[in-house]
């Protein structure tokens, strides 16, 4: 959901309405009651937890040790069955 503010209170209000948006706000920002723009969280912050997540994942996978006695290829099977 998207939060309207006026142009003016915009403008006089920035610092807040970023930490709202760095807290995951969304605002539209009109001009004489009509959108002209979206202020909303950049889109690099979620690609970079995203490669951070996964990397994360990978460390933890290398650093477990292997598990003897399954069979992953019949466990598959059966998940399909």
């Amino acid at each position: 959901m998207n939060l309207e503010i006026g142009s003016y209170e915009a403008k006089t209000k920035l610092p807040e309405l970023l930490r709202g948006v760095q807290a995951g706000k969304r605002y539209t920002i009109t001009l004489r009651g009509e959108p002209v723009a979206d202020l909303v969280p950049a889109e690099g912050t979620k690609q970079a937890d995203a490669v951070t997540a996964v990397e994360a994942m990978r460390q933890f996978i290398r650093a477990a040790p292997p598990v003897k006695g399954i069979d992953l290829k019949a466990l598959i099977n059966k998940g399909r069955a």
